[in-house]
């Protein structure tokens, strides 16, 4: 579904502030228009009941009061009402997103099934803020109202008004509190001032507070405003996002619409052109020389068998096993830099965000991460075998609306973090296909190619990327390996649950690494790489060999942000 604007009038006087083009006044829309999905229960039908309440993404929005000053690269933000509504359904609050990028958002509109008694008129309205006093460019004076809910109903959006009247009672509609679940800020919309003055006004986006593949919180596309001075916490919030009361997960892709999503949209991921240590499938690694090592049992390492049959199962991160490369040179080295034409992907498909989203989590397997290389000013610096360790697990993360079958953001993992990216603000290739670019060395993943220094503005950890011939079409050759919700449907391999390290317990002393790294230092340099090695997590010097993915805490979480 893309988006699509109707503009309400503009008097003659604020004409002269619309001269100035905005991204906000372009709509994105994804590259290609959407399949028809394989058929299923309730993927993609476009309505999901959270038990009694059905809800709808809408996308079409009707301008009501924007700002043109304020907020991110400070050009305002525009606020909202979802239009086209279907009947029966009713408006839950106001859509705002910030003037700096193209328009591409959705709020719920929900409809009380067979007279459940799930949603109610609010009371009354209090005004939150007005802009009668700013200074600023802006459409008109804007006013934000919070609805007054009835007793047993909670609020989940504002109203948005260009007068200072009270909005209609039927504006709205609160939900039973028993389909509301606490929410939490989640990036910051708009303030006329600065976002970390706590004493100043400001708008964030909502996201709920528990989230993972059993949390139910559903967010409804609504922002918060926060008055001058009041504190953001839990026994403050007067906005709540929704629940998935039924746990109800018939909304979810099914293995065709899984294999149908994937097709189009599987990322292209770029390595850098002098990427030395590329990808290869797990299968590839095992058969070309990989041993499992035992605790008290080092002398006689294991081959391991293609599928990981004979690797422990379950248990913990004990310490009791890893794995490593082959014990002879020759092999070491060559398995260390991969196969990219036997790489392969991996898939974990999840819910997400109460059933309203799929996560498809795409794992790719480096047999090797190589070195690190510094930025100490203006001199690039290799750092010995800091950064290396046997065995890299990285990913991307899909997610996908389950109203419709559209992508709305890609996450990129970055060593022990990574960042959520929105379409609208990617690359693509052949399609609807995200491009992605894997640092040089060290795989992590970033949606634009160039330079990320881990670290200071002037010193860090570099992080490079660009394109290349070495390119992984993560679509040619995957394996959907979990998909816990779909039951016995998927069977795990033998190796995602091996629960302990997929590489050995690096010696090196790191301080004696860049005493070597040092010497070739001027001395007013030195203190400089010094700080940075301080600064940085003990994952970028490879003390320790990786656990698989199902260990990672975004398995069963929200990603790492």
């Amino acid at each position: 579904m893309g988006n699509c604007l109707s503009s309400t009038s503009t008097p003659a006087d604020d004409v002269s502030k619309r001269s100035r083009a905005l991204p906000i006044e372009t709509l994105f829309k994804l590259p290609s228009p959407l399949p028809s999905w394989p058929p299923g229960e309730g993927f993609a039908s476009g309505t999901i009941d959270l038990g009694g309440l059905q809800v709808r993404q809408i996308s079409t929005f009707t301008s009501v009061w924007a700002t043109r000053e304020g907020g991110p690269d400070n050009l305002g933000a525009s606020f909202f009402d979802p239009s086209q509504i279907p009947t029966g359904f009713f408006m839950l609050g106001c859509y705002s997103q910030p003037n700096n990028t193209s328009l591409h958002g959705w709020v719920l509109v929900a409809k009380d099934r067979a007279g459940s008694g799930t949603l109610q008129k609010p009371i009354d309205y209090s005004l939150v803020w007005s802009s009668e006093s700013l200074k600023i460019e802006q459409d008109g004076i804007g006013y934000i109202w919070a609805p007054t809910p009835p007793d047993g109903y909670k609020a989940v959006g504002h109203v948005v008004t260009v007068s200072a009247q009270k909005p209609s009672l039927e504006k709205v509609r609160c939900v039973r509190s028993d389909l509301t679940e606490q929410c939490e800020t989640e990036s910051w919309i708009w303030g006329p001032g600065n976002q970390s003055d706590p004493s100043g006004f400001n708008i964030f986006s909502l996201t709920p507070t528990s989230r993972g593949m059993n949390a139910m919180g559903v967010p409804v596309g609504t922002f918060l405003a926060q008055k001058p001075g009041e504190a953001i916490d839990a026994a403050s919030m007067t906005i709540w996002c929704l629940k998935n009361k039924e746990s109800n997960i018939s909304c979810l892709p099914n293995p065709n619409q899984i294999r149908a999503l994937f097709q189009v949209y599987s990322p292209w991921v770029y390595l850098h052109p002098d990427e030395q240590y590329l990808p290869s499938s797990v299968s590839w690694y095992f058969v070309n020389g990989a041993l499992l090592y035992k605790k008290g049992e080092e002398s006689k390492p294991v081959p391991i068998e293609a599928s990981g049959g004979n690797l422990p199962q379950g248990g913990s991160n004990d310490g009791a096993y890893w794995i490593d490369l082959p014990v002879d040179e020759e092999s070491k080295e060559r398995v260390k830099k991969g196969d990219l034409n036997a790489s392969e992907v991996y898939l974990h498909v999840k819910p997400m965000l109460g059933a309203t989203f799929t996560d498809i989590a795409i794992w790719i397997f480096y047999p090797f991460n190589g070195p690190s290389k510094a930025k100490v000013s203006f001199i690039n610096i290799p750092l010995g075998r800091i950064g290396e360790h046997v065995g890299d697990w990285e990913h991307l993360t899909l997610r996908v609306s389950n109203f419709t079958g559209e992508l709305w953001s890609v996450y990129f993992s970055q060593h022990s973090g990574g960042e959520w990216v929105d379409v609208r603000d990617l690359e693509f290739e052949n399609g609807n296909k995200p491009v992605s670019y894997s640092s040089l060395h060290g795989h992590a993943m970033y949606s634009k190619p160039g330079l990320v220094l881990q670290g200071s503005e002037d010193t860090g950890i570099r992080n490079d990327t660009a394109k290349s011939k070495f390119v992984i079409d993560t679509g040619a050759r995957y394996s959907v390996v979990a998909a816990e919700y779909l039951g016995t449907v998927i069977s795990e391999p033998a190796w995602l649950n091996y629960y302990r390290k997929w590489g050995p317990k690096i010696t090196y002393d790191v301080a004696t690494e860049l005493k070597d790294v040092e010497k070739i230092l001027p001395e007013k340099l030195k203190s400089a790489l010094e700080n940075l090695a301080k600064s940085l997590p003990s994952e970028v010097f490879g003390e320790d060999g990786p656990t698989g993915p199902k260990l990672k805490g975004s398995w069963d979480g929200d990603e790492i942000i």
